[in-house]
C-alpha cells in the first residue's frame, strides 16, 4: 500500500519560521542595530534619487519639484565631455585592478612560505603601515616627493644624469602615481584576508606533498592556490562592482589645471556639478548612472563567475 505524504501547510510553514527565529532571539537582538542602522542612513535616503528625474528646487523640496524625465540624462549623454570622463574612469579604475590585485595574493604566498621571524615581522608591519595614512597625507607627501623643483624623487633623477620630470604637471604620468601609491598604501592590508584563507590549509596536504617530493612551488600552485582561489574570486567580483566608483578624495588633492585631461573622472564631476555647481539634479543623474553601470558588471561578472565555477557572491 502506498504511504501518503502531506504537504507541509503554510500555517505550519510558519509555525517553523517563528520557533526558529524564537530559538535564535538573541542572535537577531545582536543583527538589529546594524539593521536599524542600514535601513535608516543606507535605505531611507534612497528616495532622494528621484531628483535625477526632476529639476530639483530647494525651495520646493523632493515632492514639490517639477518632473523632467531622462532629461538630466540625456544631457550628461550628449555632452563633449562624456567619453573623456568615462575614458579616465574606466582607465584608472582597469590600471588599478590589473596591478593591485595580484599584489596582495603575491605577498599573501610570499610571507606565508617564510618562517617565523623577525624579516616576516617587520615586512609585515612594513606593508601594513601605510593604510593607516591619511589620505591627504599620501597626497602631500606625492605633492612634496614629486615637485620638480625640491622634491626627492627628481633630485634623484638629476643626480643619476636624467632630466627632472613634472609628474603631478603631464597628464601622461597622473594615472600611474594614483595607481602606484594607491597599491603601496593597501597592498599589505588587502594581503590579510589571504592570510586568513591560507590558515586554513590543512598541514597534511604539505606533508602528503613533501613525502612525494613536491617543491615548495609545486606545493604552493596545486594547495595554496585553489585554497584561495574562491577568496580570489569573491573579492574580484566585488572589484568589479565598484569600477566606475573612482574615489574622488586623492584626485581631487593631486589634480591641478595641468593634469585636467587625465584626472577628471566622473566622481570628481559629480562632486564638482553637485556641491560646488549646485546642479544637484544633474549631479544625481549622473551618479545614477554610475550605479547602474557598476550594478550591472557586479551582475554580469557573478554569472560568469558561477557559470565557470563553483564560487559567486550570490
Amino acid at each position: 500500500m502506498q504511504q501518503v505524504i502531506s504537504k507541509p501547510t503554510k500555517t505550519s510553514t510558519f509555525k517553523s519560521y517563528r520557533k526558529r527565529i524564537y530559538k535564535s532571539r538573541v542572535l537577531y537582538l545582536f543583527v538589529l542595530p546594524a539593521f536599524i542602522t542600514f535601513f535608516v542612513f543606507s535605505y531611507i535616503p534612497m528616495y532622494g534619487i528621484t531628483i535625477a528625474f526632476k529639476d530639483y528646487m530647494p525651495s520646493l523640496g523632493i515632492v514639490g519639484s517639477p518632473w523632467v524625465g531622462f532629461k538630466h540624462f540625456q544631457r550628461f549623454f550628449n555632452s563633449y565631455y562624456f567619453w573623456d570622463l568615462i575614458k579616465n574612469t574606466l582607465g584608472i579604475s582597469l590600471y588599478q585592478l590589473i596591478v593591485g590585485f595580484p599584489l596582495p595574493i603575491l605577498l599573501a604566498l610570499f610571507l606565508n612560505e617564510v618562517k617565523d621571524g623577525f624579516f616576516k615581522k617587520f615586512t609585515q608591519t612594513a606593508t601594513y603601515a601605510p593604510n593607516f595614512i591619511s589620505v591627504v597625507v599620501v597626497s602631500g607627501m606625492l605633492i612634496s616627493f614629486l615637485s620638480p623643483s625640491t622634491g626627492i624623487i627628481n633630485h634623484l633623477l638629476d643626480f643619476l644624469g636624467f632630466e627632472r620630470i613634472a609628474f603631478l604637471q603631464e597628464p601622461r604620468f597622473f594615472k600611474t602615481v594614483y595607481v602606484l601609491s594607491g597599491v603601496w598604501q593597501s597592498t599589505g592590508w588587502g594581503s590579510v584576508i589571504y592570510f586568513a584563507a591560507l590558515a586554513g590549509v590543512d598541514v597534511q596536504l604539505h606533508e602528503a606533498a613533501i613525502i612525494d617530493g613536491a617543491t615548495r612551488v609545486q606545493r604552493t600552485w596545486y594547495i595554496n592556490i585553489p585554497t584561495i582561489l574562491p577568496t580570489m574570486v569573491i573579492l574580484l567580483i566585488m572589484n568589479f562592482g565598484s569600477i566606475m566608483a573612482t574615489g574622488y578624495e586623492k584626485i581631487l588633492l593631486l589634480q591641478n589645471p595641468l593634469n585636467m585631461d587625465a584626472s577628471k573622472v566622473i566622481a570628481t564631476f559629480v562632486y564638482q556639478q553637485g556641491l560646488l555647481d549646485a546642479q544637484y539634479s544633474f549631479a544625481a543623474a549622473v551618479g545614477v548612472f554610475e550605479a547602474v553601470i557598476n550594478a550591472s558588471l557586479l551582475l554580469c561578472v557573478n554569472w560568469i563567475a558561477k557559470k565557470v565555477g563553483e564560487t559567486s557572491l550570490f
